[in-house]
């Protein structure tokens, strides 16, 4: 680790030609690539039985309540998950723990296809959400490690674009195999490719200071910031941290939406506008194209204000308002009778949450200890989840009752600008940590 008089010397003394190199540097960004990957894996995983709703309902004799109950399970245990995780990768360290979320998930992934009833497939999903709740913690310890702040909501938006390209490869790759090989087989191939990806990241991950390819410019442009205090962070002192109440309030109340969009926007096309199989590609990967652009586009607006001086406090509300912004328009589209129309408020508001997540996750990273990041990170996903296990229920009974999408697009909007709310009254203004 550099003192603050090595990387004052470093980034100083050696004049503009260094300081070229050292923005030219692309290490970190290939160690953003690999989380980018990951999660894009994590989301496919998890989004293949949105897309395989009607066939499974067929095959395994389920309703809506009992499709409702296995979405359920996932989150129950990605609730459980999500904590434990963040605590352990604290302990673990990044590459070794999120080697092991990965491995497990893509076991459970691989083992959908391999269920014959109702009690099989929620097992299935548990599982699948016990391991990817290791996902976002470590990835967010990641960009703390890897980046300086202003950095640091670019990297997160650039790797939570994965969650939406996921999606899209999802809604390319699911059909065609089911369509030719049956839905088993669609669980089986998408599970493989975690296994694949470990590859790469235990040949490439270490820690900047350790890596042989990061130059001493990269690694005084990454530890730029002010150091971190040495002394250990205990788990429950972060819990006294108004900070740390703000992130996990405001992903409690934003994650379901996110959540609902995963799992039941299929459904939706499919009872709304009649897409099945052979068609629900096309209005999937439109919907997460857009949001795509909201992950890059929300990183990058937080980021570029930063870099024109404002603070990081006005830079990130900012985006944050800008997105919650982008959500309010999703209430149409349950009212509408033009498919094309309803598929481009479900993506802007989709486009919203990426670019509130990418800038609410760089939150916990302002604020807290590197060391401490992927713990608070495991609380507020923790509490994201949990809201998503009562969304589920919640959703599968409205739908049961109702037959009608209506109530629930209409939920949306209101849970991010509550959120926002609930961060402006806990966190008047953003705090720094190194």
């Amino acid at each position: 680790m550099l003192s603050n008089s090595s990387r004052f010397w470093l980034t100083q003394d050696v004049g503009d030609d260094d300081t070229r190199d050292a923005v030219a540097s692309k290490y970190r960004w290939w160690i953003c690539a690999l989380l980018f990957f990951g999660t894009t894996i994590c989301y496919l995983d998890r989004q293949v039985i949105g897309i395989l709703k009607p066939s499974l309902m067929k095959d395994l004799g389920l309703d809506d309540k009992q499709y409702g109950d296995a979405v359920f399970w996932f989150q129950a245990l990605y609730a459980a998950g999500y904590l434990f995780a963040g605590r352990l990768i604290d302990i673990l360290r990044v590459r070794r723990g999120y080697a092991l979320s990965v491995a497990v998930w893509s076991l459970a992934a691989v083992g959908h296809g391999l269920v014959r009833t109702f009690t099989g497939l929620s097992v299935a999903r548990g599982l699948l959400g016990l391991s990817e709740g290791g996902n976002f913690p470590a990835a967010i310890r990641s960009v703390s490690e890897w980046f300086p702040r202003k950095e640091r909501a670019l990297a997160t938006g650039i790797f939570n674009a994965g969650s939406n390209v996921g999606v899209i490869v999802s809604a390319l790759l699911v059909p065609w195999v089911t369509l030719n090989f049956g839905w088993r087989s669609a669980f089986e191939v998408t599970g493989v490719l975690g296994f694949i990806w470990l590859v790469p990241w235990l040949l490439c991950y270490r820690q900047p200071e350790e890596h042989p390819k990061v130059s001493q410019q990269e690694l005084a442009l990454i530890q730029s910031d002010p150091s971190d205090p040495p002394e250990k962070v205990p788990w429950l002192s972060l819990l006294k941290h108004r900070s740390t109440w703000a992130f996990v309030i405001a992903t409690l109340l934003t994650s379901p939406v996110w959540w609902f969009y995963l799992f039941w926007v299929p459904d939706f096309l499919f009872t709304n506008f009649h897409f099945d199989l052979k068609n629900i590609g096309l209005p999937l990967i439109l919907v997460y194209l857009i949001a795509d652009v909201g992950s890059v586009g929300g990183g990058w607006l937080s980021s570029t204000l930063i870099k024109r001086g404002w603070s990081v406090n006005a830079a990130r509300k900012t985006a944050l308002f800008v997105c919650a912004l982008c959500v309010a328009p999703v209430v149409l589209a349950s009212r509408l009778s033009n498919p094309w129309v309803a598929t481009l408020l479900i993506g802007l508001a989709a486009a919203g949450h990426q670019g509130w997540s990418a800038n609410l996750y760089t939150l916990v990273s302002d604020t807290t200890p590197r060391k401490a990041v992927s713990s608070v990170v495991g609380m507020g996903g923790m509490a994201g989840a949990i809201g998503g296990m009562y969304m589920a229920k919640f959703v599968g009974s409205v739908l049961q009752l109702t037959h009608s999408y209506v109530l629930l697009f209409a939920i949306a909007p209101c849970a991010y600008l509550l959120g926002f709310a609930m961060i402006q009254v806990l966190v008047p203004k953003i705090q720094t940590q190194g």
